[in-house]
């Protein structure tokens, strides 16, 4: 008997609709796991930014990530609580999605280098060499959309 994953609702928006969700979610990934300085997490772009934050069945958030104008996916982020169930899937998805509603033809991100395997399952190819990013070890990842 397969094992169920939860109900999950992706809703994306403006940072204003999101904002408290969405940052609740980055706080506890990057500034609490990962001891990103805070000053460094937020900035400017989350305004101009479209949001994708993903709910609970009991509408808890579980994960976030943003799609900046010029096509980088960045900022995602799933708590711990639950990685494993498909919910930064789901968040990528939307976020490839809207990316290519909003006519990118290619999206561009800085990905975690452990997490390289999960965005070339999503059609993302490393180009170029591992960098230092907030501390962190980081490729840059781009796709083409059709």
């Amino acid at each position: 008997m397969a094992s169920e994953k939860p109900a999950v609702r992706i809703s994306l928006g403006t940072w204003d609709r999101l904002r408290d969700d969405a940052s609740s979610v980055r706080y506890e990934v990057f500034v609490i796991e990962q001891n990103v300085p805070p000053e460094v997490e937020m900035d400017d772009d989350d305004a101009v930014s479209v949001h994708a934050v993903a709910y609970s069945a009991d509408g808890t958030p579980l994960g976030t990530g943003r799609l900046l104008p010029d096509g980088h996916i960045g900022r995602m982020a799933v708590h711990k609580r639950a990685r494993g169930l498909g919910v930064g899937g789901l968040l990528l998805d939307a976020l490839i999605g809207q990316g290519h509603g909003d006519g990118h033809r290619m999206l561009v991100l800085h990905a975690q280098t452990h997490a390289k395997g999960f965005y070339e399952a999503h059609g993302f190819s490393v180009e170029g060499e591992e960098f230092i990013e907030a501390g962190i070890a980081h490729v840059v990842m781009t796709r083409v959309l059709a």
